[in-house]
C-alpha cells in the first residue's frame, strides 16, 4: 500500500454526538457532576453559564506548567524543521521564562481563586519548566531528531489544531498527538509529560495514538511507534508497539465506555444531557479539593474569589 502523506490527515464533517477521549471518560469516571459542568455548561438551569465558565477556565500550577513546557517544545520543534544549528541556550531559556510570565499574566489560577495563595509568581512555575526543558536538551532525543527525522520535517505534525478526531467503527473518538513524524516506513509519536507516571492511563493514551495514526495513514499498527516522554524529575522514555489485536481490544473498551456516557444523554445524536440532578456529586472531599468546580458545589466550604 502506498503511504499516505502525513500532512493529509482525514477531515470529518461536524456532528453533535459526543466523542470519546481518554480525558473525557476519566472525568466521567471520577465525578458525574464535574463532567456535567465541563461538557454541558449551557444546560444548567440553576447556575448561569458565565459563572460556570469562570470556574471552567481556572488553571492550576501543575497543569499550566505542563502547558508551558508543551508550548516551548512546540516552538523548538518548529525551529528544528527550519534549521539544525545549535540552540542558543541563553535565548532559549529566556524565551521559556517570558512564556511563563505571559501565561501567569493571562490566566486565572485556582490556587489564587480559592485563597491558597495570594498571587502566582514566575518562580512558582519556572524552575520546573526549566528543569524539564533542560532534561530534554540533555537527552539524546533532540540530536536523534536532527540526524534521523529532519529529512522528512515537512511532514512533521506538531501540536496540530483541533482535537485529534478519528473513527473506531461508527464511533467518534479523539486522540490528539503532541508530535508525530515519519522515519522510513514508521510513524513515531511522542507525548510529552511533566507529571508523574500513570502506567495504565498513559498506555491507554498510547493505544489511542496508534489507533489514530493507523486510521489516518492506513498503516499497520506495528508501523506506529508511540512513546511517552517524561521530562521531570528526570528524562525517561516509555515505548510501546501495538498490533491489530491490541487495537481491537481497545475498540471494545472504547465502545463500552462511550455507551456508558450515552446513558447520560437525553438525545444521543444531538448530545443533549439528562437534567443536572442525574449527574451526582462525588462524596469524597479528597477529590473535590482538586476540582475547579468545588466553589459551585460547596460554596461555603470552598469560597471562590472570581
Amino acid at each position: 500500500m502506498e503511504k499516505t502523506n502525513v500532512r493529509e490527515v482525514k477531515k470529518f464533517a461536524f456532528t453533535p454526538i459526543l466523542g470519546w477521549s481518554s480525558s473525557r471518560y476519566d472525568l466521567f469516571s471520577i465525578c458525574k457532576r464535574r463532567y456535567f459542568y465541563q461538557y454541558y455548561t449551557k444546560y444548567d438551569q440553576e447556575v448561569p453559564t458565565r459563572r460556570i465558565s469562570q470556574f471552567k477556565e481556572l488553571v492550576s500550577i501543575p497543569l499550566e506548567t505542563g502547558g508551558i513546557v508543551h508550548k516551548v517544545i512546540e516552538v523548538l520543534l518548529t525551529r528544528l524543521k527550519k534549521t539544525s544549528k545549535d540552540i542558543d541556550a541563553e535565548k532559549f531559556f529566556d524565551f521559556a521564562r517570558r512564556t511563563t510570565e505571559k501565561h501567569i499574566r493571562t490566566n486565572k489560577f485556582e490556587e489564587v481563586a480559592y485563597g491558597n495563595m495570594v498571587t502566582i509568581e514566575v518562580d512558582n512555575l519556572y524552575p520546573k519548566v526549566r528543569e524539564s526543558l533542560e532534561n530534554l536538551l540533555e537527552s539524546d532525543r533532540v540530536e536523534w531528531l536532527v540526524k534521523e527525522a529532519t529529512d522528512s520535517s515537512d511532514e512533521w505534525i506538531i501540536d496540530p489544531p483541533g482535537y485529534g478526531e478519528t473513527r473506531i467503527g461508527d464511533l467518534k473518538v479523539y486522540c490528539k498527538v503532541d508530535f508525530l513524524f515519519p522515519v522510513g516506513d514508521e510513524y513515531h509519536i511522542i507525548d510529552w509529560k511533566t507529571g508523574k507516571p500513570d502506567t495504565d492511563k498513559h498506555r491507554k493514551q498510547l493505544i489511542g495514538y496508534s489507533t489514530w495514526a493507523s486510521y489516518h495513514f492506513e498503516t499497520d499498527p506495528s508501523n506506529v511507534k508511540p512513546q511517552i516522554v517524561y521530562l521531570h524529575p528526570q528524562y525517561q522514555e516509555v515505548h510501546e508497539t501495538f498490533n491489530v489485536f491490541d487495537l481491537e481490544n481497545f475498540a471494545i473498551e472504547v465502545r463500552a465506555e462511550t455507551e456508558e456516557m450515552y446513558e447520560y444523554c437525553r438525545d444521543i445524536e444531538q448530545n443533549i444531557p439528562l437534567d443536572k440532578a442525574e449527574f451526582p456529586m462525588v462524596d469524597d472531599q479528597r477529590i473535590c479539593a482538586y476540582c475547579n468546580f468545588r466553589g459551585i458545589c460547596y460554596p461555603s466550604l470552598y469560597p471562590a474569589n472570581l
